[in-house]
């Protein structure tokens, strides 16, 4: 389960800099899903994607201090901080967290949190 969903986390912050976030998180997010980003903004699963569609790329991103949170078989809390970079912008820094659940075999993100440090 471990390696498995911060495999999953990686390859969605590898889509986010390759410009295909909207795409990957089509797939990944649960129908429910929510994201909660900074200023107190909470989407829904459509309205998160749809921002990913107006966002630039990152153009680099440092993935730091993972662990996976197990909280049952089928569900599990990836911890870690981020340090991105978008071209022209300061570097955001944050504390974040993806909540997985395993339906129908495959995991989906349920919850994601972003907690800008």
């Amino acid at each position: 389960m471990q390696r498995e969903l911060l495999d999953l986390e990686e390859r969605g912050w590898q889509a986010l800099a390759a410009g295909r976030g909207p795409e990957f998180y089509d797939e990944v997010c649960a129908p429910d899903a929510v994201m909660l980003f900074p200023g107190g903004m909470v989407l829904d699963r459509d309205d998160a994607i749809e921002g990913l569609r107006q966002a630039p790329p990152w153009a680099s991103y440092e993935l730091t201090d993972a662990r996976v949170v197990p909280l049952d078989d089928d569900a599990a809390v990836v911890v870690y901080r981020a340090t991105a970079q978008r071209d022209g912008d300061e570097p955001y820094r944050a504390a974040m967290s993806s909540t997985y659940v395993r339906r129908g075999g495959e995991w989906r993100l349920a919850v994601h949190q972003q907690t800008p440090v």
